[in-house]
């Protein structure tokens, strides 16, 4: 397992604030109070290991196949259904998404191989990543990778907690199914908009590990 570049800032902060709020904490407490010193130790470095965790990239036997969509996140299926897409389209899609909580690993990997020819930003709201409407007016960077089986279109959407996306899907960029194209920071969501002769693989509530599981299959 290794680190994700995204969070070294963040962590080396954490131990800085860390290691400051202990050293101060047994400074001040008397000999009376020691206890609690060991109290704030103790929920500080399970703080710290939070942080230090979300920020990991496991080592993977990632899943291949050009007939394959592989799940561009970690977390639970939280929507398979039919949906207008009215943002590149402007017709029907299979729309499956799926919601990463805290715990989640947040690294984004491509679902299928392909070309970058759109990527699109919106700034929008911090509805809670399951909340119906969080596809369409919450902070979001969409993208759509182009290969010989047709247009995938993927959703990366802040969460309540989730205040920065990272992408890293330039237009015109060409991405190995299973290739890093983004992370999302401390919760959320990501939608995949698929064609409607599709075949999905997966039901609702089940967990799905990122470029590992099989959402959906070219007929």
């Amino acid at each position: 397992m290794v680190i994700h570049r995204e969070g070294y800032k963040i962590i080396a902060v954490s131990v800085l604030l860390f290691v400051a709020l202990n050293i101060l904490s047994f400074y001040f407490f008397n000999d009376a109070l020691q206890w609690l010193g060991y109290i704030i130790l103790l929920a500080s470095f399970a703080l710290l290991l939070f942080v230090v965790s979300f920020f990991r990239v496991p080592k993977r036997n990632l899943t291949f196949s050009e007939n394959k969509i592989v799940a561009p996140a970690d977390g639970k299926v939280v929507v398979i259904e039919e949906v207008t897409d009215t943002e590149f389209f402007n017709d029907k899609r299979i729309q499956v998404s799926i919601f990463m909580s805290p715990v989640n690993m947040h690294l984004n990997r491509a679902p299928v191989s392909g070309t970058v020819i759109y990527n699109n930003y919106y700034k929008g709201k911090y509805l809670v990543a399951w909340h119906p409407k969080s596809s369409t007016l919450n902070e979001r960077h969409s993208i759509v990778l182009e290969n010989s089986n047709g247009l995938i279109l993927v959703k990366q959407i802040a969460g309540a907690l989730a205040k920065r996306i990272c992408n890293y899907a330039l237009p015109g960029k060409k991405f190995e199914q299973g290739e890093e194209f983004g992370f999302i920071k401390f919760g959320s969501r990501v939608d995949v908009l698929l064609p409607t002769n599709i075949k999905i693989e997966v039901q609702l509530g089940q967990m799905v590990k990122c470029g590992i599981t099989v959402l959906a299959s070219f007929n």
